[in-house]
């Protein structure tokens, strides 16, 4: 029988209703109140999210800007200085994903955050590649626990329950991480809301946080609202728009790709090729014209039937108030406008090729 992770506030969410299921290893919440109430709520007010099942690797030494320089395509040079962080992926030799990330410069070492279902492939990327620079490799993430804050009143919220300044918040860019006390602050999130990510190394703070923020009205969210959210921003998700046989460009992600930098990095020469030559496929965000719901695997179509690519992701746009998807197809059928047909269960149904991400904040 298998058993199960549970993160530091698994009893808060037991004790709160939540329905549990396994994800990645960890027994999770997928939603407390409902998806809906929960979307709503971090589109309106604030919801909290536990995302303690995240990887954390600190990477530190003298080679570990120039290491990890190797192993992502971004500029790493970017954030050389503390308190900067910034999205990017592993690559594998072929141009594909291994995994996509952010990496934190925090005051003496870097701070990688990887997706849950990734952790040991990851760990073992990291160490495979560390021969010849001179650096030192932590896994963190049995001992971190992260909270994920989000929605307009974020601010509000978390400067009432960790005494901190509003001012203080809301001067702290995009993917900058600062310290307040016990506790890092990342300007982050998956949602397409202002808020924060909360990495937090003490058990007994996580859960006292997590209470007080509950008690301040913040929502508790669980991970179907988390990806109904992502979905309406586009952000992408390892296992539906990225995997090892998709590269970066592919994804629509070449702003995070940088070909230029003064390193050496791995998939480079792949990365290159595909930008020279044209790619075989791009990612497209779809407006589907019906109800139905088109789901990862389901085939594209022109309106022959003739297929021109496959979903990554689809489900309700909540906030839209029509149903989306993502999907890959041949790069002459990625116009902005055109008509596009969605095999769902065996019926055509049109969808129309809209601009990225489908939810923007105002």
């Amino acid at each position: 029988m298998l058993t199960l992770k549970k993160t530091t506030l698994f009893e808060e969410h037991k004790s709160a209703g939540a329905r549990l299921v396994n994800f990645a290893g960890y027994e999770m919440p997928v939603q407390y109140q409902g998806i809906i109430a929960e979307h709503n709520a971090v589109r309106t007010n604030c919801g909290i999210f536990d995302v303690s099942h995240m990887g954390e690797f600190v990477v530190s030494g003298k080679d570990a800007l120039k290491f990890l320089n190797y192993l992502v395509p971004n500029d790493i040079k970017k954030i050389e200085q503390p308190g900067k962080g910034l999205y990017t992926q592993l690559c594998n030799e072929n141009g594909g994903t291994v995994d996509d990330l952010i990496i934190y410069r925090k005051d003496l070492d870097f701070l990688c955050v990887v997706n849950a279902s990734n952790i040991e492939k990851d760990w073992a990327w990291f160490n495979k590649y560390k021969s010849g620079f001179d650096v030192e490799l932590s896994n963190v993430s049995e001992h971190i626990s992260l909270l994920a804050v989000q929605g307009p009143k974020s601010i509000t919220s978390l400067s009432q329950a960790f005494n901190i300044s509003e001012d203080a918040l809301n001067l702290q860019k995009y993917f900058e991480i600062r310290k307040y006390g016990p506790f890092w602050f990342a300007k982050t999130g998956y949602t397409g809301e202002d808020g924060f990510e909360i990495f937090i190394d003490n058990p007994r703070l996580a859960v006292e946080q997590w209470r007080k923020l509950i008690n301040y009205g913040v929502i508790p969210c669980g991970l179907g609202a988390r990806d109904t959210l992502r979905l309406e921003a586009a952000y992408p998700l390892y296992g539906h728009e990225l995997d090892d046989e998709t590269s970066p460009l592919e994804a629509g992600l070449g702003w995070s790709v940088k070909l230029e930098k003064d390193s050496d990095f791995i998939g480079k020469e792949i990365l290159i090729k595909q930008k020279k030559e044209g790619l075989k496929k791009e990612l497209v965000c779809l407006k589907i014209n019906d109800k139905a719901i088109a789901r990862q695997g389901y085939k594209v179509c022109k309106k022959d039937g003739s297929e021109i690519g496959i979903v990554c992701s689809g489900s309700q746009g909540i906030t839209l108030r029509y149903p989306i998807a993502t999907a890959y197809v041949t790069p002459e059928n990625t116009e902005i406008g055109k008509e596009l047909f969605v095999n769902i269960r065996g019926k055509l149904v049109s969808a129309t090729i809209v601009q990225r991400p489908f939810y923007k904040q105002r």
